[in-house]
């Protein structure tokens, strides 16, 4: 006669919790080492018998530990401050909460069908489409050649963006190495950061 044919009243052997509780013997032999609480009885030959109080405690105990992710120190502590008729209860209160989920999602309003608008998506710069870059990035913003070298100086933005030097400078006469154009960049990159993390900060 198998477990599920026996009276709810009826003592079971280890072979048959084991089976209910889908776990090895040794494991139900293990806690029993662990939890002074569970006390099957013993007959001739070590054979164990569980009464049906001793089902519920092991089924409360496996809930914990692999349910509930407790450690086998705090099933201990649960135990000895509750007592085993609350560890006994603790699955079948978990199953009742499961079976009444589905009733509390029927119950939340359903989601309107309009929705918000979209998240603008940032470009890899930090800036969406519509934002002002800072002067001077752009083309259009850079100062005029003439001017410059009127004033005798370089056009470092435009070096930047890859224009030809200015007519006036010759290319291999330029006083800015590669060096200083890399550190440049480099610098350009850190102040597009810092703004793009004060405008998120605003």
């Amino acid at each position: 006669m198998s477990s599920q044919d026996k009276s709810p009243d009826a003592f079971r052997t280890i072979s048959e919790v084991a089976e209910d509780l889908d776990l090895p013997q040794h494991v139900l032999r293990f806690w029993e080492t662990r939890f002074s609480q569970i006390k099957p009885l013993k007959r001739g030959g070590g054979r164990r018998y569980y009464r049906p109080d001793d089902v519920e405690l092991l089924k409360g105990i496996r809930h914990l530990l692999y349910g509930e992710g407790y450690t086998i120190k705090g099933v201990q502590r649960i135990l000895k401050e509750q007592g085993p008729r609350f560890v006994m209860q603790a699955w079948q209160e978990d199953i009742a909460q499961i079976q009444m989920e589905p009733v509390a999602v029927e119950a939340v309003s359903p989601v309107p069908e309009t929705s918000p608008p979209p998240t603008p998506v940032h470009t890899d710069s930090g800036y969406g489409p519509h934002e002002k870059l800072p002067s001077g990035l752009l083309p259009d913003d850079a100062p005029d050649t003439e001017t410059s070298s009127q004033s005798g100086g370089l056009n470092i933005l435009g070096r930047l963006r890859g224009d030809k030097p200015a007519p006036n400078v010759p290319a291999g006469k330029a006083s800015v190495t590669k060096e200083d154009i890399r550190r440049l960049q480099a610098t350009l990159f850190e102040l597009l950061e810092c703004k793009r993390t004060l405008d998120q900060a605003r």
